[in-house]
């Protein structure tokens, strides 16, 4: 009984120095209470990390928990942000105390989704496309799908266009829901959806917590079981800060897919990379550098036959 007592007051303590250290940092005490708090070993906190797709060495959570080194690149931003939910922190809260410390607006630090908030969209999404009586894969199946993004003078996600080739598979089939999911921070209620071809926009819909926005693209005509249809659309954004990377989910898998990011001239990041998940809770995978080009100032990366999963372009600021 004494033994459970003088636990439970030590845990106590803990507590209360946590949550002093997440009001005031900084951000190294932080974690340090954090990690102390949850009784973890650094060895067992980077086995964590690696779950979430992130490589980061116990050695150098040693240096970020002791003040010795901060965590600055992507990368280890996107272990900060892992590790908040791996120590069941509030979203953003070692990531404040950070940019408090370097002195960085909220609209700069890049945006990158988290396993939560990528769980927490897909129900949004769900929810959304029960609204619009829409099925998984709005009886089509996708031959080809090119995708163009761009990023704008301030890093962000400025706007998207999508041109598709579709097969029905069934008759009677007479639009597309498309998907937008917005950087963390973004306004949805602010974006707009313009169809570009051979299509025309219905009612379009979102949900602010998420960032997410789904849309009708109406067809002129009903298609047949085996009918082919080609349309273009676009989505222009750049209501959310810095962003870091683009993804795209496929429920089902598919034909060809193509991703293009080409950015603005006067933001160009120092490297890009193609990367891959089999779900949004597996690690990281098929991770390729991808050369930027000088003159188009874009990269891009194609998938001949899509599987189910996330496919992405990730890239890194100075």
């Amino acid at each position: 009984m004494r033994h459970g007592t003088q636990r439970e007051a030590v845990s106590g303590s803990a507590a209360a120095q946590l949550e002093t250290a997440l009001r005031g940092g900084p951000f190294h005490v932080a974690l340090r209470a954090a990690i102390t708090a949850r009784g973890l070993p650094l060895q067992r906190v980077q086995h964590h990390l690696t779950r979430y797709g992130v490589k980061v060495g116990v050695t150098s959570l040693s240096y970020w928990q002791q003040g010795a080194r901060r965590p600055q690149r992507a990368e280890s931003l996107r272990a900060v942000r892992a590790l908040e939910e791996i120590l069941q922190l509030p979203d953003e809260s070692l990531i404040r105390l950070l940019t408090a410390a370097d002195g960085r607006t909220g609209a700069e630090r890049p945006a990158t989704r988290s396993y939560r908030s990528l769980v927490e969209a897909s129900g949004a999404l769900e929810k959304l496309l029960a609204e619009l009586d829409s099925p998984p894969d709005g009886g089509l199946f996708v031959l080809g799908h090119h995708e163009r993004v761009r990023i704008g003078a301030r890093r962000e996600l400025l706007s998207r266009d999508s041109q598709h080739v579709v097969r029905a598979h069934g008759d009677g089939v007479d639009r597309y829901v498309a998907v937008h999911h917005g950087d963390p921070g973004c306004a949805p209620e602010r974006m707009s959806v313009h169809a570009l071809e051979n299509c025309r926009t219905g009612r379009v819909l979102w949900h602010h917590g998420t960032g997410v926005l789904v849309a009708e693209l109406l067809f002129d005509t009903r298609l047949r079981a085996g009918d082919t249809f080609m349309f273009r659309y676009g989505v222009e954004d750049g209501t959310a800060g810095a962003s870091s990377e683009y993804v795209r989910g496929f429920g089902v898998p598919g034909g060809q897919y193509a991703l293009q990011v080409r950015f603005a001239e006067a933001a160009l990041p120092v490297r890009c990379h193609r990367f891959s998940q089999h779900s949004a809770a597996a690690p990281r995978g098929g991770r390729q550098e991808l050369a930027l080009s000088g003159h188009h100032r874009s990269v891009h990366t194609v998938e001949q036959r899509v599987r189910s999963g996330i496919v992405g372009i990730g890239w890194e600021w100075e």
